[in-house]
């Protein structure tokens, strides 16, 4: 029994493929929606030339990146300065632009594989295009098929193989489901394989190693129009003095988040003095704010007040937010590309952790906290991890969520505490099993606390990354390479 189809019908299915995508991920979390969408792609894919295969693999990316992605819109538009009619025309561009990472490996698959062990080879293939996403013109990792996962039975895969492995089981699912509607029956023990083998895996790789710490993340909820004016930082300064003011008394750590007070260190290091004099005796604050060096060099950085001394600088930056491609062709041709502070200098992507309150902390500024690898190398020499972030720019959209589940991952992968604190939100504290302990509610001034601990040890995959499951995936796709004779 085969599923066949137009192509032009196989179009609206990826379509709506790539839309259910989109529902696996928070705010809405329904994960089964994943291996239906594969299904739905691969089902029919052996009946297409090349080019509809790419025409079908473009349809789903645009879907799922029109969908998935419908935030950057609010960035461009609200924060960005731009008219509607352009802002609907760049958000199109880019979801058109990131669709062809799946419009190019479909034209590849369908040109040098057959149908022979087929639903191996176009899962492997499928982690292949998310490896590309990773890294490619600097990487876009977002919407990962594996993200959806933090809550599902599959959970258990991430400290092993991290979010690809998770991936992978999920487009195996997808393939094989169609395999065995086919009445391939012997593809429906396969799945149940699948599904099961996670439950017999250890449910904690690591440990706590030593006494709870007691941290605060304050939650100023700024308005990013008006931040970096004379107005925005006499209210920052004043909300966050404040807030640290008021902090209970038995606090260790206090965390701020990216970027919290708009100004340059040297500026703010009379009021971080102040600030750190009305703590509570033995408790430290890092904070997130933009460093400049003597050669005029912009760093996001996060620091210490009073005995933190450490620094760490963001080395992955966000392109046109952080930085400008092509600067002197672009910039002054639409505001969008002269927000303020988008031309930082990256930091050096072998930074040591940061030491405070008695923990070696892991760090990753906003951004970089959805690059799995990045995070597994920060939490390798790390004993509990930090992310700030400044998710303002996302404004009242579904991207804080999925960021939110995105640091939950990492948690999860890592076998680590994850403290996250945000200017408006999600602020939360998130334990090494990948579950929220507290949050903080979005758009409010508030003080979230509670208690992490250090975690000694590592899971399977702080200690290798993803090359594993790069490599299997590569077998995978090489087992379907379309014979000479055939």
């Amino acid at each position: 029994m085969r599923f066949s189809c137009r192509p032009w019908m196989g179009c609206v299915l990826a379509v709506f493929a790539g839309a259910l995508t989109t529902l696996t991920f928070s705010p809405f979390e329904l994960w089964w929606l994943g291996p239906v969408a594969v299904g739905l792609i691969y089902s029919g894919l052996d009946d297409l030339t090349p080019g509809q295969a790419a025409l079908r693999g473009w349809c789903y990316g645009i879907a799922l990146f029109a969908t998935g992605t419908s935030w950057v819109y609010v960035s461009i538009h609200e924060y960005g300065y731009t008219g509607v009619p352009l802002s609907v025309f760049l958000t199109a561009l880019f979801a058109a632009t990131l669709a062809l990472f799946y419009a190019i490996p479909f034209w590849f698959y369908r040109r040098f594989t057959g149908s022979r062990l087929a639903f191996l080879s176009f899962a492997g293939a499928w982690v292949l295009i998310e490896v590309l996403r990773t890294y490619l013109f600097t990487g876009f990792p977002w919407l990962l098929l594996g993200s959806a996962h933090v809550d599902s039975p599959l959970a258990p895969l991430a400290p092993v193989g991290g979010v690809l492995l998770l991936t992978l089981v999920t487009a195996l699912t997808g393939t094989l489901g169609v395999e065995f509607l086919r009445r391939r029956w012997w593809a429906g023990g396969t799945i149940a394989a699948l599904w099961l083998f996670p439950l017999m895996l250890p449910t904690q790789w690591t440990i706590p190693s030593k006494e709870p710490v007691q941290v605060s993340l304050l939650q100023g909820n700024l308005p990013q129009l008006s931040k970096w004016t004379n107005e925005g930082q006499r209210n920052a300064v004043s909300t966050y003095a404040r807030l640290t003011r008021n902090i209970a008394e038995d606090i260790d750590l206090v965390i701020w988040p990216e970027t919290a007070i708009p100004m340059y260190q040297r500026q703010a290091e009379p009021l971080l003095e102040r600030v750190k004099a009305t703590l509570p005796s033995g408790a430290e604050l890092l904070t997130g704010i933009v460093q400049r060096d003597d050669s005029g060099r912009y760093y996001n950085a996060v620091v210490g007040a009073g005995e933190v001394t450490d620094v760490y600088r963001k080395s992955h930056l966000v392109p046109f937010g952080e930085y400008i491609p092509m600067e002197k062709q672009l910039r002054g041709i639409i505001a969008f590309f002269d927000l303020p502070m988008s031309d930082f200098t990256a930091g050096n992507s072998e930074q040591g952790p940061i030491r405070a309150a008695g923990l070696r902390i892991g760090t990753a500024i906003c951004y970089e906290i959805i690059f799995p690898d990045l995070v597994a190398q920060r939490a390798d020499n790390a004993e509990v991890l930090l992310t700030v972030s400044n998710d303002t720019w996302f404004g009242d959209s579904i991207g804080p969520l999925q960021h939110l589940q995105m640091a939950r991952l990492r948690a999860l992968e890592n076998g680590r505490y994850v403290m996250r604190a945000t200017n408006n939100g999600v602020t939360a504290i998130i334990d090494p099993q990948g579950r929220i302990i507290d949050r903080a509610t979005q758009f409010r001034v508030t003080t979230l606390k509670g208690e992490i601990r250090a975690m000694r040890g590592e899971t399977p995959f702080t200690r290798t990354g993803s090359w594993p499951t790069w490599l299997l995936s590569a077998a995978l796709v090489i087992s379907g390479v379309r014979r000479r004779n055939s």
